[in-house]
């Protein structure tokens, strides 16, 4: 039985706005299993952007626990909240959040550069397995300019692997993309589960949904829903079912 890398209890989260209190959470409590795919689904306002900057260790919040990898975080000071995050979590955004003018290989070192065990030739060797993990062995070299959206979300998605997180947090990863990249980043991330590692994904798409394992739906500040995904889309198939085209380059 695999055990539980994310276990939250009790959490809520107040934000103070003036003399109004805004109730973000209400007294969430949810388990992930190590090597689950589990998509956070809601409308704006729903809570899930909040639950997923309090999972990445970005936010506190107000009362409860949170448990990541067994450590508790509600205790951390900020320096080993940001040793937690750069060892266990990896990063996947909506907007990518490449460095404009760094290559996809200095790009994806990046987080290397705050792990003092990591040497410079362990960093670059690293980063170059992880863009050939994501199918960019020819555009290592390439500043994100010269790359499509899929091929920058990628660029992200190699960045959130490089230090070998145990959970990767993607927020809206498809957000940005056409359908057909949609798809293609979506069969990247089945691949990466397939390998074992661990996904949560911030979605408010139903579709994107489907290619996971199971959903959790909040509500107005509460998780009211969860529900494991019987039909699972497979993101390669639905890539071969479409026709052929250069549009997408």
């Amino acid at each position: 039985m695999n055990k539980s890398i994310i276990e939250v209890d009790a959490l809520v989260k107040d934000f103070h706005v003036g003399e109004v209190t805004v109730h973000a959470l209400k007294g969430v409590s949810l388990k992930i299993e190590t090597g689950e795919f589990v998509a956070i689904m809601g409308a704006s306002g729903s809570g899930k952007s909040t639950m997923l900057n309090i999972l990445g260790c970005l936010d506190k919040p107000s009362s409860g626990n949170y448990y990541l990898d067994s450590v508790p975080v509600a205790g951390l000071n900020k320096n080993e909240l940001a040793e937690l995050r750069n060892h266990k979590l990896g990063f996947v955004f909506q907007s990518y959040n490449l460095l404009s003018r760094t290559s996809a290989l200095e790009n994806v070192e990046l987080p290397l550069f705050y792990n003092k065990d990591v040497r410079p030739k362990e960093r670059r060797e690293r980063a170059v397995a992880a863009l050939e993990a994501v199918g960019l062995a020819d555009r290592m070299k390439h500043m994100p300019n010269q790359l499509s959206g899929g091929q920058q979300q990628r660029v992200a998605i190699a960045r959130s692997l490089v230090n070998d997180p145990v959970v990767i947090l993607a927020d809206e990863a498809t957000g940005n993309l056409d359908t057909r990249t949609s798809y293609e980043i979506m069969a990247l991330f089945q691949e990466l589960n397939e390998k074992g590692k661990t996904i949560v994904f911030v979605t408010h798409e139903p579709d994107i949904a489907r290619f996971t394992k199971r959903n959790l739906i909040f509500r107005d500040g509460k998780l009211i829903r969860e529900l494991t995904v019987a039909d699972q889309y497979s993101a390669r198939e639905l890539l071969r079912s479409m026709p052929p085209t250069n549009d997408y380059d």
